[in-house]
């Protein structure tokens, strides 16, 4: 098979299309670099589009005394708030007591407590839950979001759906983010400062010559194969990060990552408030029980090992499922069951292993290992540069590129500072509170659109839902309408600025409207994109 090569040479070259290899390529592209970055399959389509989509603290990290971690995710909540208000905004979040809590066996918290307390036999007593509420509350400082305060659940109307022995609640902020939404944007914003993305392409293999990188990339879909050269290689693969160094590199090294199995289910409504519900288990776990693409909730998640193959698919099994169904009914006056589950998925966390007994303990913190081969004057006289990405959270994702690109430095003198807090990502230039003003003047411009349509428009694209519905007078003129509210003129969007190939994209990674639409409309879909990707490639 003939090979192409492109003899520019980049600057950057990234691993990985999830949240961490976007960030860092729209990061440094935006400083100057010129930045490629290859993803073997669809932007997010692995960890990053399987979170429990949250911008939080981690408030049950406090337990295992990662107060650096915690900060530095608090204080980041609110810089990605002003950055991306159409897919992130505040959550309340309810948090029941209970006498009967118990602390996960393993946490330094619960070690400590044990000996000093040990007539607690494991309970995890109220004056602490409120400590740590404290403690989240001001570590990192608020300017949107709201503090604690005590719910009495006899009467409050988040103890309706609850069972009757729960009489007290803390309520708490965080903050909900569209993951996918998260990765496409940061992608886009990226190839508009110059940045080269390309999905669905593989990397084979990467090797130093002289002083580059010459990287080899497999079209998926073709199997066509073309070489780039570039001064540094990112290595963001997320659960493959480890696949990389060793066979794609060929890198002997002693790190790795510890892949653990988050699970989610996803059920009708439970509830008609909009607040979330973190419930603490009797076994130490904690899940949560949160407002879903209006009419659904969603319940997760599991801490399970994962194994070490990352190929090996990631999904519910039926123990998580009645795991997680048998938790929430033990707090919901409503029993959960197996059968009410109308949706399941599950990512693969890639966490640094830092040889901790159990997944629930493992470190959530993120490790930056830069390899530069023998150095002989400092940076600048070793070989060009690898920096691996072990572990991380999607809250701090945009630290973790800012330190990334910090690392990298010494090999580009004069490189800008950091710039990306509070820089709007697409679409995300309006107030933090303005997207229901903002859906209200989409439908008056557009009055075919309902509220439900007009809002759902708005949280995934801002103000450019406005260009998507352009010229539109009525919902004949958005094109085709594939269900659920999707049309040809979003479809189209998605396939042009956001890189969607396949139904798949559309409908579980930059929408959630495969909840909405049955499976011969998703087929549907799937066979006009296809339709419409051989037009465009015939007329090229």
């Amino acid at each position: 098979m003939t090979t192409t090569v492109d003899r520019h040479v980049f600057d950057l070259f990234v691993i990985g299309g999830g949240v961490n290899g976007t960030g860092i390529a729209r990061d440094a592209q935006g400083r100057g670099l010129s930045v490629a970055l290859a993803e073997k399959g669809d932007l997010a389509e692995a960890t990053s589009s399987k979170s429990t989509k949250l911008f939080h603290g981690g408030l049950r990290y406090l337990e295992f005394f990662e107060f650096g971690l915690v900060r530095k995710a608090l204080i980041e909540r609110e810089t990605l708030l002003k950055a991306m208000p159409h897919i992130s905004w505040p959550m309340r979040f309810v948090l029941p007591y209970s006498p009967d809590m118990r602390f996960e066996g393993e946490t330094p918290t619960s070690k400590l407590l044990n000996r000093a307390m040990p007539w607690m036999k494991g309970r995890r007593p109220d004056w602490l839950i409120r400590m740590g509420l404290f403690l989240y509350d001001n570590l990192g400082g608020r300017q949107y979001l709201p503090g604690t305060r005590t719910l009495d659940l006899r009467t409050a109307p988040e103890g309706r759906p609850l069972q009757d022995r729960f009489a007290k609640a803390y309520e708490y902020s965080d903050c909900w983010v569209e993951d996918s939404r998260l990765v496409v944007l940061n992608a886009r914003d990226a190839e508009a400062r110059g940045a080269t993305i390309m999905t669905r392409s593989k990397v084979v293999e990467a090797s130093r010559e002289g002083d580059v990188w010459r990287i080899q990339v497999e079209d998926v879909e073709t199997g066509a194969q073309s070489d780039h050269m570039a001064r540094a290689l990112v290595n963001a693969g997320g659960p493959w990060v480890e696949n990389v160094v060793r066979n794609t590199v060929r890198m002997n090294s002693s790190e790795g990552v510890r892949l653990v199995r988050g699970s989610h289910i996803v059920v009708r409504r439970l509830f008609d408030h909009d607040k979330a519900y973190f419930f603490q288990g009797e076994d130490g776990r904690i899940i949560f029980a949160i407002p879903y693409e209006t009419d659904f909730t969603l319940i997760g998640t599991t801490d399970k090992d994962h194994g070490q193959d990352p190929s090996v698919p990631a999904e519910a099994s039926a123990e998580e499922k009645r795991y997680l169904c048998r938790f929430a009914s033990s707090y919901f006056k409503k029993e959960v069951t197996p059968e009410d589950i109308v949706w399941t998925y599950s990512g693969v966390r890639p966490l640094y292993d830092d040889g901790a007994k159990s997944a629930t303990a493992a470190t959530r913190d993120y490790v930056l290992s830069l390899d530069a081969g023998p150095a002989t004057d400092g940076p600048l006289g070793s070989e060009p540069p690898i920096l691996s990405i072990f572990g991380g959270k999607i809250t701090t994702y945009r630290k973790l590129a800012e330190q990334a690109i910090a690392k990298l430095a010494p090999f580009f003198p004069g490189l800008p500072g950091d710039w990306t807090a509070g820089v709007a990502l697409p679409g995300g230039d309006f107030e933090v509170n303005g997207a229901d003003a903002l859906a209200a003047r989409l439908r008056e411009a557009h009055p075919f659109l309902d509220g439900y349509w007009a809002r759902r428009l708005v949280r995934a694209y801002g103000t450019e839902a406005r260009q998507i519905c352009a010229g539109a007078g009525t919902a004949a003129e958005m094109g085709r309408d594939f269900g659920g509210t999707l049309t040809e003129a979003e479809v189209r969007w998605q396939m042009e600025h956001e890189y969607a190939r396949r139904a798949e994209d559309v409908v579980w990674r930059r929408t959630k409207l495969g909840l909405r639409m049955t499976p011969e409309q998703i087929d549907a879909l799937d066979r006009w994109m296809q339709q419409e990707r051989r037009s465009r490639q015939a007329a090229e």
